[in-house]
């Protein structure tokens, strides 16, 4: 693994200006992502996840919303302060994006083609008739059957599964350096999932490319990643190899993930165990731990003072007051029973 990441994101924070007040949506994230690995951004809907990439990559409406700390650095560049021109240089070439749902990222007027063509024609120069023989590469490299005739034909004469392929052609169009999948498999049934999954992997193997996948599948982290960061109310709460996150997890929001994840192994658990309450108000977060509320493990500490990470094993950290020293007892930490 190179020691130098291929994006190093540093105490990001960003906040949306609404009607009903500041909401700090994103609170100090950091996280790095090295070539050839993926890294698995995981939590409930509204946590973060996607901000904290559409932010790096210059995605979000300013106003509303505003970068107000943090650094993102792509390789040795800085993204963060960028503006639209100089961003333009990099998505695309540098870095690119699946989006969740490829029916509204993809131009419906436009034959899918000419789409790829496009980029290929900004970042890399190349004239039409050559940009068109590259995209049909391309779809042919996503496994898309009769792909010269497909390059003709329009997003609405593709399925889902097509659609997402299409996705993952315009992304790879330029060989980035990093891809970053938001919910790239949101939608499709499962067996078109595996094959995108598969494909994904497949191609991350050949050309080496640090992938960000954003999802709140675990099924799909188990497969796809190799190290997860998992979001809580805005910030990273634990962070492992897959391995730390699902047989050794010491974060009880991570804990709770794992009990709400149905378990073919685990014979006789009759139902799944939801994770009580809800996730709290990013207008008004509150004092100390922001999960302390719904915490079965919480102190008196938990909601006055925000907890430090800990170190629980190698590369593997949590920030929860059960891993310091003065907690009653030892900090709960998962184990085979909860294989999964």
């Amino acid at each position: 693994m190179s020691a130098l990441p291929v994006l190093s994101v540093k105490d990001l924070e960003v906040e949306f200006d609404t009607f009903g007040g500041v909401v700090r949506a994103v609170r100090g994230v950091s996280y790095d992502v090295h070539a050839g690995e993926t890294l698995a951004v995981v939590g409930e809907s509204g946590c973060g996840k996607s901000v904290t990439v559409q932010a790096l990559m210059g995605l979000i409406p300013m106003p509303p919303g505003r970068i107000v700390g943090g650094s993102a650095k792509l390789k040795c560049q800085e993204l963060i302060g960028l503006n639209q021109s100089q961003l333009n240089e990099v998505r695309g070439a540098d870095m690119g994006m699946i989006f969740q749902d490829p029916m509204t990222s993809l131009n419906p007027t436009m034959r899918i083609g000419d789409q790829i063509a496009e980029t290929l024609v900004v970042h890399r120069g190349l004239g039409r008739d050559a940009a068109l023989a590259e995209a049909v590469r391309l779809l042919e490299r996503t496994r898309i059957p009769e792909a010269a005739q497909r390059a003709r034909q329009y997003p609405f004469e593709f399925s889902g599964g097509m659609l997402q392929r299409v996705m993952i052609s315009m992304s790879l169009a330029c060989t980035p350096k990093l891809l970053i999948a938001d919910e790239p498999t949101t939608a499709l049934d499962v067996t078109i999932q595996d094959q995108v999954l598969e494909l994904m992997r497949e191609i991350q193997r050949e050309d080496q490319m640090a992938i960000v996948l954003i999802t709140h599948d675990l099924g799909v982290v188990a497969r796809m990643a190799d190290r997860v960061a998992v979001m809580y109310a805005g910030e990273v709460v634990e962070s492992g190899s897959v391995d730390d996150i699902f047989y050794r997890a010491s974060h009880p929001y991570t804990q709770g993930l794992k009990e709400a994840m149905p378990d073919m192994h685990q014979h006789g658990k009759d139902r799944l165990e939801a994770i009580p309450g809800s996730p709290p108000d990013l207008f008004s977060p509150p004092p100390g731990c922001a999960y302390h509320p719904r915490c079965p493990h919480a102190m008196r500490i938990c909601n006055r003072i925000d907890p430090s990470t800990y170190p629980v094993g190698d590369a593997h950290q949590a920030s929860c007051w059960l891993l310091d020293e003065g907690a009653p007892g030892p900090a709960p930490v998962q184990g085979d029973r909860h294989a999964g």
